[in-house]
């Protein structure tokens, strides 16, 4: 019999509990094509956010984005948006954990918040401009 491979080695998870996690992983992510069709059809309903320092802001971002680098998500930053504004996070992109900690950051403020995923690295693969 032949040995398994190092990605069968272990099993997949039952279809229930698989279908629990990847559903659930839309509730923390968003991904490119979705912030740049919710924008595009008018109906933006969350505040989009770049994480990154003003430098890299400067050289390139995703257009209507806002800059707020991660370390400075604090209340003050966010008492202009009622409690219930859903912030939308991203960062350089998959090699980048600065979404990830931006994320965390309003959560623990108690903010509604979702991850772009892919971040500036997925809006150009999909094919976006950045706006300057």
């Amino acid at each position: 019999m032949a040995m398994a491979s190092v990605v069968a080695n272990v099993p997949a998870a039952c279809s229930d509990k698989a279908a629990l996690h990847f559903g659930s992983a839309f509730e923390y992510e968003t991904d490119c094509a979705d912030v740049h069709a919710a924008m595009r059809s008018g109906q933006q309903d969350f505040v989009l956010l770049d994480v990154r320092g003003p430098g890299l802001y400067a050289q390139g971002h995703v257009p209507g984005a806002l800059n707020l680098p991660q370390g400075k998500i604090v209340e003050a930053k966010l008492k202009e948006y009622p409690p219930e504004t859903l912030f939308v996070v991203y960062c350089a992109g998959p090699h980048c954990n600065g979404a990830h900690r931006g994320a965390l950051r309003l959560a623990r403020l108690r903010r509604p918040v979702k991850l772009m995923i892919g971040g500036v690295t997925g809006w150009l693969d999909e094919g976006y401009q950045l706006a300057r």
